[in-house]
Parts: structure tokens; sequence; C-alpha cells
């Protein structure tokens, strides 16, 4: 009897590109934060994505003593793995944006393709008013932002986290970043299997239409052939759509409230975990077995969480 297919699902539960004033749904504090991520992974998320924020203003913050908390909680009530975000926001240097995986040493690191515009400033056409000073000045401010990702940051990253045992969640916005992961491979700074979370519809990167979806599968086939592990992400609106046609064409698949703060049209999901239960249902209804947190390990060869600093 044939295998059946198994798909992960990563949550992404903290919304750092987002602003916290746009949904009341956000999670801020720490406790917010182990919550949403605790019941996400019991909503079937494998993976969870991990951003920090201020509790006082929502800012996001790679400060590793705002992660702290969280982290330990969200270890002992789950199995999940525990993805730690080098992006953390453009706005930050590569060495603020380091400083919690190279802390933590989590089995599984964010880490961005290359540089970018990255434009956040037509969500100030949606959203009007703001909690915070910070949150309109974050938006209006990506008009001019590039997203720094050198070929030095990344080689930076890379060697910090292969130190530590850390492997990649390779988010590629763009096809110029899948040959960049390929570069690295063939350096020997990247070894398979590669995780390539493929990123659709930030203003900046590719679109987000079937046929860039295609075409970025197509590209990472070629350049990679059996030695990655896709997944797909849709940004807004696109997440679900976007995600059903990948996860059908073999992908994994990625949700939760930083990626898009909805759960259907003009209706905020009030967590991620309900963004979970909305793909798992998908992911079931196409007879994909949904991957548990050992199985995201076995498949993307990770070192486990009883080697973690957490």
């Amino acid at each position: 009897m044939a295998t059946r297919a198994k798909a992960i699902i990563t949550c992404a539960p903290t919304g750092a590109i987002h602003t916290p004033s746009m949904s009341p749904h956000l999670p801020v504090t720490a406790d917010e934060i182990a919550a949403a991520a605790i019941e996400a992974a019991e909503a079937g998320a494998a993976i969870l994505h991990l951003h920090a924020r201020d509790p006082k203003d929502g800012r996001p913050s790679q400060d590793p003593e705002l992660f702290r908390p969280f982290l330990s909680k969200i270890k002992a009530a789950t199995n999940a793995v525990i993805n730690i975000t080098t992006g953390g926001s453009p706005h930050m240097t590569v060495q603020e944006r380091m400083l919690p995986a190279t802390t933590f040493k989590p089995e599984l690191a964010s880490l961005n393709m290359g540089s970018m515009n990255f434009g956040l400033f037509p969500m100030l056409d949606r959203f009007k008013e703001f909690r915070h000073d910070w949150e309109r000045e974050h938006l209006q401010n990506s008009r001019n932002l590039i997203f720094k990702n050198t070929f030095s940051d990344i080689e930076s990253i890379l060697e910090i986290g292969n130190a530590n045992g850390t492997r990649f969640e390779f988010e590629c916005y763009d096809i110029s970043h899948l040959n960049n992961l390929k570069h690295f491979m063939d350096r020997g700074l990247v070894k398979a299997p590669v995780f390539v979370q493929s990123v659709f519809g930030i203003l900046g990167g590719i679109g987000a239409d079937p046929e860039d979806l295609m075409h970025m599968h197509r590209t990472a086939a070629r350049l990679f052939g059996d030695r990655f592990r896709w997944s797909i992400l849709g940004t807004g609106r696109n997440q679900i759509p976007l995600a059903t046609i990948g996860a059908a064409m073999g992908a994994n698949v990625r949700v939760g409230l930083e990626d898009s703060l909805w759960i259907g049209p003009g209706r905020l999901a009030v967590s991620s975990a309900e963004q979970v239960r909305r793909i798992r249902a998908v992911l079931e209804a196409l007879n994909i077995d949904i991957a548990t947190p050992d199985e995201a390990r076995e498949i993307l060869d990770l070192k486990g969480a009883h080697q973690v600093a957490f």
C-alpha cells in the first residue's frame, strides 16, 4: 500500500509585520503569545514561527528577554517545533535580528533570502485609526524601505545557525531568492533537505496569482530536485486559496495572524488556531495527513527539542 502524503502546518501566531491596532486578536504580551501558540499547536500546527513584542506598545522586538517567558511556556505545554525569527523587523540591524536565535539555539529559525523593497504602506488605505504613534509611521516608512539581507548578512546568519545545529525556514519572496539559496547550497553552507517557504503577495516580492505559485515551484524543482521541502505562505486574503493549491501539489502550508488577519471576506480571524483548523480541514478533504511535530522533525532533519537552549 502506498504511503499517504503528509503535510506540515506551520503557524505564525504573533503578527510581526502588522500593528496591534489592526486586529484586537493579535497577541502582544508573553502570556497572550504563549496562549495563541499553544492553541495553534493543539489545532494541528507542527511548527510555531515566533516573534516577540514590547508589551508596553506592541512594537516588534528582538530582545531575548521578551522571548524567554513564552518560549518556556510553549515548550512545557506542547511538542511543537519552535521556529524563532531572524527577520524581526525590516527596521532592525542584522545583529539585533539574530539575538534570539543566537541565545536560544532553536531547532529552526527563519531566514530571508535576499534584500527587497517591503511595502506595507497600502495598509494605510484600509486602516485609519492606530493606538500607538509608531504604527502609522512604521507603515508610512515602508515607502522608502529596503529590507536588507545581503549575501554577507545571510552568510553570517547561516554560520551562527550551523554552529548551533539550527536549521532554517528559508523565506523566499521572489525567484531571485531561490537562486540565492542555491548559491549557498553550492558553497556547502546549506545542507539538504532545504525548507523553502515561498512567500506570495508582499508588495516588492512575487505576486499572489496561481501562476506565480507555479513559477516558484518550477524554479525550485529545477534548482533543487528532490532536495527541498516546499511550503506555501500566502499573505492576506491569499492565505487559504494559495495554501490549498500548493497542498494539492504536495506542498506544506503556513498560516497565522502574522501573514493574514482574516478568516473570510471582511471577517477577522479570532485566532491563528482558527486559521490552522481551516487549513487542516482543507488538507483532510484532500486526503492529506497532518504531520505531527516529530514527523516534521524527521522530514526536515531537525536536531530535536532536547538540544535547544530554553
